[in-house]
């Protein structure tokens, strides 16, 4: 095999580099992460970032948040974030929100707010994004039109997936008088991008949905409110909350998964590893920590605290889509002591599920229990609960359920697995 010969541009790099400036270190690390060298992009982030430049202390903050090119450590990530953000960089505070989310501090954590309003103002895209939907669940016309307004923000920086929301409420007249013309012409620009358009998603603003903070007032502890559960079986238990999420965050999860889409696999019992089988025909996303963004934390967040755990021991969100035809066969959840072996086996076996319906289903595709005589008809926003344990941890076997086929239409459904004990790094 011929030697690999590095390109101009890189070698050009590595002798700027050698002149030990913090600007050309970073470059240099840069380019490397491209190139799937991050053992040495990560030591070079480094060296830059002790130097005092601050997008190398942001990029050596989340290479050690996700263990890219060295071990996991959050606590230093953390410290290299607050540097980062002391020398003015609302980026950095962005990603101290984002990783406050979740923590059993975020509540009593007033930092947090301050810190997504700072990354607002600076007019970075994922923060637009998180506020803006964080306004949308508020009722009252001066929310709405605060959500639209930072929709278009984003959207004029170039955020793909917040111009998606913004189109399918500029069609629906969500939060304005309905404007089909601009949304089409929103769509048409998306279409060179290879951007599909969303299902069919509409979710009334319920009780549920609906927060009930201060207007006009970024409070994102406002995902924690508790919400009201139907139970539908004690034995084995399984609940359902209607409109659990709204229609930005169903559309916000569609249009993130959509480009990541592969087919679903399932886990063989005898090895714990996944199997592409004819029991699971659908196709799904599943979302790495390095791809989550702040909105999609705190979605989790909210189907976190519906089931009544904390979101430091979800597995990584699955979105999935079903369509016509597809289904998901009589499954249970809990994993086999060979795959929890190959997972996280400190974090237990998966003690409940929690599922949400992200969009409107022309026929078929409900929930079914069969041992437990429940089956649940898909609605946008709504949420499926229910344990895969006994209270003693023992799996329960009578937890078996089902996706029945999709008869017309599509589904999809977004899925959280929260084991018995913390699984998450933050």
């Amino acid at each position: 095999m011929a030697p690999i010969v590095e390109d101009t541009t890189l070698t050009r790099l590595r002798l700027e580099a050698d002149r030990g400036t913090p600007q050309a270190l970073y470059q240099l690390a840069t380019a490397l992460v491209t190139r799937q060298e991050v053992a040495e992009a990560f030591d070079l982030h480094r060296r830059a970032a002790q130097a005092g430049h601050a997008n190398a202390q942001i990029e050596t903050a989340r290479m050690l948040m996700f263990g890219i090119g060295t071990e996991v450590d959050v606590p230093r990530a953390a410290e290299w974030l607050v540097r980062a953000e002391a020398a003015g960089s609302p980026i950095a505070g962005y990603f101290l929100a984002l990783m406050a989310v979740g923590n059993a501090s975020f509540p009593r954590e007033g930092r947090t707010n301050e810190r997504l309003l700072a990354a607002v103002n600076a007019n970075y895209p994922p923060a637009l994004r998180a506020a803006a939907i964080h306004f949308g669940r508020k009722p009252g016309e001066h929310n709405q039109t605060l959500c639209l307004q930072l929709l278009e923000r984003a959207t004029h920086a170039g955020d793909v997936v917040a111009a998606q929301l913004l189109a399918e409420r500029l069609m629906r007249g969500e939060g304005c008088i309905a404007q089909p013309e601009a949304a089409e012409e929103l769509w048409a620009q998306l279409a060179p991008l290879g951007v599909a358009r969303l299902p069919e998603i509409t979710v009334p603003m319920a009780p549920a949905q609906a927060e009930s903070g201060p207007s006009n007032t970024l409070a994102l502890e406002e995902v924690l409110q508790p919400v009201t559960v139907q139970l539908l079986s004690a034995g084995p238990r399984i609940a359902q909350v209607d409109g659990l999420l709204s229609a930005d965050e169903c559309r916000l999860l569609v249009a993130t998964s959509g480009p990541r889409l592969v087919r679903s696999r399932t886990v063989d019992p005898e090895t714990g590893l996944p199997l592409s089988l004819e029991i699971r025909t659908s196709s799904d996303a599943s979302f790495d920590p390095i791809v989550e963004d702040l909105a999609l934390r705190l979605v989790q967040l909210r189907m976190c605290t519906a089931a009544r755990v904390g979101l430091l021991q979800a597995e990584h969100l699955t979105v999935l889509r079903y369509e016509p035809g597809q289904e998901y066969r009589p499954h249970r959840d809990y994993r086999p002591p060979s795959s929890i072996e190959h997972d996280r086996p400190e974090a237990g076996n998966r003690l409940r599920t929690i599922c949400v319906y992200l969009n409107h289903v022309e026929a078929g595709g409900e929930t079914e229990f069969p041992i437990a005589g429940a089956q649940i008809s898909p609605q946008p926003g709504r949420a499926v609960i229910f344990d895969n344990l006994f209270p003693d941890g023992r799996p329960d076997p009578d937890s078996l359920h089902a996706g029945l086929p999709v008869l017309h239409g599509e589904k999809w459904l977004a899925t959280l697995w929260l084991r018995e004990r913390r699984y998450r790094y933050y």
